[in-house]
């Protein structure tokens, strides 16, 4: 078995893991072979997928569906065909049954468009199956989505405009065959962490796309970046592709520990952390329903490595989006990538600073990852001790970038200190000069871009005597904000 088919493997029952399913299958087995042998007891024209119309008051119940073709049932379960209407879409399922975000999800619309219709589109006996046959199967279950949403048009009149289709992980690729086969393209489709496995570089009629509504926006919270597997998809799908912590090790989740507990408990460690990395674009996507007036942002960047060195917060125009439900509607021909960071729980909302930091020096240095923390102290509150994600070699007599996050909102930026960890055993063998008494590392301004207010700071040490980094630095707002210092200094920062 190459490589390519073990990665395959590995996704497939890592999926079957994160559904609590056990399974049996061996290297041995042929699971990647034809899909059509193991489609055996399919009935051509019969119907797999209904739709219920849920309630504000039961989010968890099925109490009235709507009938393709039969115009009573939307009178039945009281279809407003002026409102908003929402098709939420699930994915792959072993057990059968729905799982609990879709209930939450349903309440988060609820609770933000009160009079919408939120209805709940069940494939599940075509979703409860091996994953290669049920990834198959979207395109039938898209073509029946697509001729309801077709015959809602016709029966209601309701502009599609107002029709919104959020599908998760396969329910994604359902979403987006439904809206290619649908007579008129619908308003927007968000794909949430859409499947990867048989998706990943296909062609777009059999997959998610950006031709599929008006807008197509999409979050991948575990795609293909991550240890070379791809449960969620990697490559962008949409008009707008939101690529939170890069798309992959969401914090919260401990995909590492979970990783190093494989060895001693098998696949299913791994079932609590996929699930958490997978359905984190579920709960991003609530989170922004539940929190609008504090959505995330996200930032558009060529590659999760310039994003994590904090050269892309600026905002121009499309450059910048919120993240989820009130994302900015965005038709451009090549898609849209972005990047944001996240906190472990809801809300999910930090703040984005770029720091860029000349460092000098009175001798010659050898290049160094040194260990930086700093504290910012703010109009609102502090955010203290925050470790400065040091990824590269750093030089003297350098401008070098990055990007630090806060999980508050401090207001004001009215103060800034640096400091280097004093942890003698890593510094000793990086830095062999750190116990020397000649003052080495120094900074005496920095220069602050607050991505979530699109502001420049410039900052300056408080005493120009007390520079060196083996200590403390208090910097305070320079009186001279002028931009010439950075200008005319080499800048490593991208």
């Amino acid at each position: 078995m190459d490589i390519h088919s073990f990665r395959c493997l590995f996704c497939v029952l890592s999926l079957a893991a994160l559904e609590g399913f056990s399974c049996s299958l061996t290297v041995h087995d042929n699971f990647l072979k034809p899909l059509d042998s193991l489609i055996i007891s399919r009935e051509a024209g019969e119907a797999h997928s209904k739709f219920s119309l849920r309630k504000p008051t039961l989010p968890d119940d099925d109490i009235c569906y709507i009938v393709t073709g039969k115009p009573e049932t939307l009178h039945y379960c009281n279809f407003n065909s002026t409102a908003k209407t929402f098709l939420v879409i699930h994915g792959w399922t072993v057990s059968g049954l729905f799982e609990s975000w879709v209930a939450k999800l349903v309440a988060a619309l609820y609770d933000r468009e009160k009079d919408a219709n939120v209805v709940v589109v069940d494939w599940l006996d075509k979703a409860h199956d091996h994953y290669g046959v049920a990834a198959h199967n979207t395109q039938e279950v898209g073509q029946e989505v697509g001729l309801f949403i077709d015959w809602i048009e016709e029966a209601t009149n309701i502009p599609l405009e107002k029709i919104h289709l959020i599908g998760y992980s396969l329910g994604a690729h359902v979403a987006g065959i439904a809206g290619s086969h649908a007579s008129n393209k619908v308003g927007r489709i968000t794909g949430l962490d859409p499947a990867g496995p048989d998706f990943e570089g296909v062609h777009a009629h059999r997959r998610l796309s950006p031709d599929d509504a008006h807008f197509v926006d999409v979050l991948h919270t575990f795609s293909g970046g991550t240890l070379g597997l791809s449960i969620g998809i990697e490559q962008p799908l949409g008009h707008v592709d939101i690529y939170p912590n890069g798309g992959s090790f969401q914090p919260g989740c401990n995909l590492r520990g979970a990783l190093e507990n494989m060895a001693y408990y098998g696949l299913l460690a791994m079932s609590d952390a996929i699930k958490c990395e997978h359905e984190r674009s579920i709960h991003l996507f609530i989170d922004s329903l539940l929190n609008g007036a504090e959505a995330s942002k996200a930032y558009s960047c060529g590659s999760s490595t310039m994003f994590e060195r904090g050269v892309c917060l600026r905002c121009p125009k499309n450059h910048c989006n919120n993240v989820g439900y009130d994302a900015k509607r965005v038709r451009k021909a090549r898609s849209v990538k972005m990047f944001t960071k996240t906190r472990a729980s809801m809300p999910f909302k930090v703040h984005h600073y770029q720091l860029k930091i000349h460092f000098t020096s009175q001798m010659n240095q050898p290049e160094a990852n040194p260990i930086i923390t700093t504290s910012l102290y703010g109009s609102n509150g502090d955010a203290k001790d925050l470790y400065l994600n040091v990824n590269r070699k750093i030089s003297t007599n350098t401008t070098h970038s990055f990007l630090l996050v806060t999980e508050v909102n401090i207001g004001e930026l009215l103060l800034l200190k640096l400091k280097l960890e004093r942890s003698s055993s890593l510094l000793d063998m990086t830095w062999p000069w750190w116990k020397s008494d000649t003052p080495e590392l120094q900074v005496q301004k920095i220069s602050i871009w607050i991505g979530e207010t699109q502001k420049r700071m410039v900052f300056c040490s408080k005493d120009l005597h007390k520079t060196n980094l083996h200590h403390e630095v208090i910097f305070v707002k320079c009186k001279n904000t002028g931009r010439r210092s950075f200008k005319r200094q080499k800048y490593r920062g991208q």
